[in-house]
């Protein structure tokens, strides 16, 4: 889809947005002739799928199919293969979403054509070229948050500087808890390039985590303006997901509502 395409999409969205055509009390239960009824969605590293339930409650109460890739953490290419079969599965177009790493899994995988938006969870968004890595050379990591490598290359996050760096805001037995089930990644992952940038074609949203101290807010921001994103902040840490999944469940269900609206126009 060539930019002008996308910028009419991302117009006809924001237009929708702006003229309160989507309205909807939080929570309220999606009407029947809703085109975009699916949900599909992403973990970034060091964690699974399973943190995703209470937005998986929260969006299956309003009626979206809601299913949950689990990424294997083991290349690039494996867990975009992992994202494009749960998309394959689905019946009708989706929001894709990407929480942390998984935001250059979306960016890759959403240019499947029924994919409607995308939306970034504390997320990174690199362009064709780019890996995910290179986010960080002029914005770093916050200095909370300090990933170790093993010998065979794959990376947990310190254990001592979990909770500071990962999951600040969570009570300490469930940060506990998310650091002794923790999936370590490839590190290569890191280095690895994109070949696609769906966020160019696509209409995109960001929550950011005002307080993450994995990704530095700033970053976010900066991410998010570049790839002209509706921008929504939330006062939480690098797991709002987990933290505030009403919130981000409010954002996916509004890109889902603008969207099919937008296709209609």
């Amino acid at each position: 889809m060539n930019s002008l395409i996308r910028n009419t999409i991302v117009g006809a969205a924001a237009t929708v947005a702006i003229a309160g055509q989507v309205h909807a009390e939080p929570g309220t239960r999606i009407s029947d002739d809703q085109s975009v009824r699916n949900v599909v969605l992403v973990h970034g590293a060091f964690a699974d799928g399973a943190g995703w339930r209470g937005v998986y409650d929260d969006l299956t109460a309003r009626g979206y199919r809601v299913s949950i890739v689990q990424n294997p953490l083991t290349s690039f290419e494996d867990d975009v293969n992992a994202t494009r079969r749960i998309l394959a599965r689905q019946e009708g177009r989706s929001i894709l979403v990407g929480h942390s790493y998984g935001g250059s899994v979306i960016t890759e995988a959403g240019i499947d054509p029924s994919v409607a938006g995308l939306v970034y969870v504390s997320a990174l968004a690199p362009d064709v070229g780019e890996s995910t890595g290179d986010q960080f050379a002029e914005i770093p990591a916050p200095p909370e948050f300090i990933i170790e490598t093993a010998p065979d290359g794959f990376g947990f996050v310190d254990r001592e500087l979990f909770k500071a760096g990962f999951a600040g805001d969570l009570p300490d037995a469930d940060a506990a808890f998310l650091r002794d089930s923790q999936v370590p990644i490839n590190m290569s992952i890191f280095s690895t390039r994109l070949t696609q940038a769906a966020w160019r074609m696509k209409p995109s949203w960001a929550v950011i985590a005002t307080d993450d101290r994995a990704i530095d807010p700033r970053l976010l921001t900066e991410q998010a303006q570049r790839i002209g994103a509706e921008i929504i902040e939330l006062k939480a840490s690098h797991v709002l997901f987990l933290t505030q999944p009403r919130a981000v469940a409010d954002v996916i269900d509004a890109a889902a509502r603008v969207t099919s609206k937008a296709a209609v126009r």
